[in-house]
């Protein structure tokens, strides 16, 4: 049996290089853009705040969306909590907790990057040198997901962290959609046109889709044929489809190990299938952000009664923990009795949203319970 606080520990680390990465991946596709449309380059950055989430914060501290304002907000900012050097400081202090549930190649690899990337992100970047940190970043991720694939025992340790990362992906691709597909929805005359080609490039670069998208489609780039890649095609390892079979099916090896089944396994599979039956026309006809498939995605995806349901197979025999997620909750989480296990998701990462800022309370001897709200 799996103590919940490890498993805790195992979802946030692996959430939290899997957003380090994105972040990665939105700055990087912001700067091209800005660069190639230097006359809107404002606009572009806003999109890349907007789309990692962070637009009322970035807010509070800055006034203006210049490259230099919105790297150094999404890269380096320790007030922001999904920043890469808040996330990178969250990996390494989740893995220190899971410490024993990892082999020495997976510890180093996260402790390495945590070294690598503090001294590369310790003063404000150039927006000359945004280019190799981004690789960088992107890198130091692999590398950390390359010794934990390649040195880990195929159990719930392993299960835990998959769907962490996967429900962070999948998060992050419908955030992208959610965001781009009005922002980026080009006016009749530059459908086809280089601009058009532009913004469209720039939401596949965004999931690390650019090349592979050429590979099944050696067409020009459309709206449908994006949004079915980027949702509906199985292949694709970030598109939504790809995410939720993951998900599922690492909540179904759960299932198996603890012989229990709660409302996540229902959730996921019901959204699996909404994904799987669908044809992108109906999708869109249907309304791409605001229909029924982005309302299951961001459920599931902000670990809502997903991140509950998993915890509670965990920690089901433990008298001390106990994890009450209702729909539409995004990742606030309640501990029971105790010292909250989920790492980082206190005082140090409170969400920056005015909705959550009430999230945080102190517990007294006689056993209240505790919120905690996320970003």
């Amino acid at each position: 049996m799996l103590l919940g606080r490890t498993a805790s520990g195992l979802f946030w680390m692996h959430r939290y290089v899997e957003r380090a990465e994105n972040m990665a991946r939105i700055v990087d596709a912001g700067l091209r853009m800005a660069l190639t449309r230097s006359s809107t380059a404002p606009e572009e950055w806003s999109s890349v705040v907007l789309s990692a989430g962070a637009m009322e914060a970035f807010r509070a501290k800055h006034d203006r969306f210049t490259a230099a304002n919105v790297s150094d907000f999404l890269l380096r900012d320790r007030d922001n909590p999904s920043s890469v050097s808040s996330c990178l400081e969250a990996t390494r202090f989740n893995a220190r907790m899971v410490r024993t549930a990892l082999t020495r190649d997976a510890w180093e690899a996260v402790n390495e990057a945590w070294m690598a990337l503090k001294s590369a992100l310790s003063a404000p970047v150039p927006e000359s040198e945004l280019p190799p940190l981004l690789d960088h970043i992107k890198r130091e991720a692999f590398l950390i997901r390359g010794a934990f694939h390649g040195t880990m025992l195929r159990n719930e340790i392993f299960n835990f962290s998959r769907i962490g990362t996967f429900i962070e992906r999948a998060d992050n691709t419908s955030r992208i959609l959610d965001v781009k597909y009005y922002v980026l929805l080009p006016a009749a005359s530059y459908v086809g046109g280089a601009m058009d080609n532009h913004q469209w490039e720039s939401i596949l670069r965004s999931v690390s889709a650019h090349r592979s998208y050429r590979w099944v489609y050696d067409t020009q780039y459309t709206p449908a044929q994006i949004a079915e890649y980027l949702i509906l095609d199985s292949r694709m390892p970030r598109s939504l489809h790809f995410c939720y079979r993951n998900i599922a099916e690492n909540l179904e090896f759960l299932a198996q190990e603890y012989g229990t089944r709660l409302s996540c396994h229902d959730i996921s599979s019901r959204t699996l299938a909404s994904i799987g039956g669908k044809q992108i026309q109906a999708i869109f006809d249907f309304g791409l952000a605001g229909g029924e498939l982005f309302d299951l995605g961001f459920e599931l995806a902000l670990g809502a009664l997903g991140f509950g349901g998993i915890l509670r197979i965990a920690a089901r025999h433990l008298d001390d923990v106990l994890v009450i997620v209702g729909p539409g909750a995004r990742n606030r989480f309640i501990a029971r009795r105790g010292r909250p296990f989920i790492a980082r998701a206190g005082a140090q990462h409170r969400t920056q949203t005015q909705e959550h800022n009430d999230g945080h309370h102190d517990d007294d001897e006689s056993g209240k319970v505790q919120k905690f709200a996320h970003e």
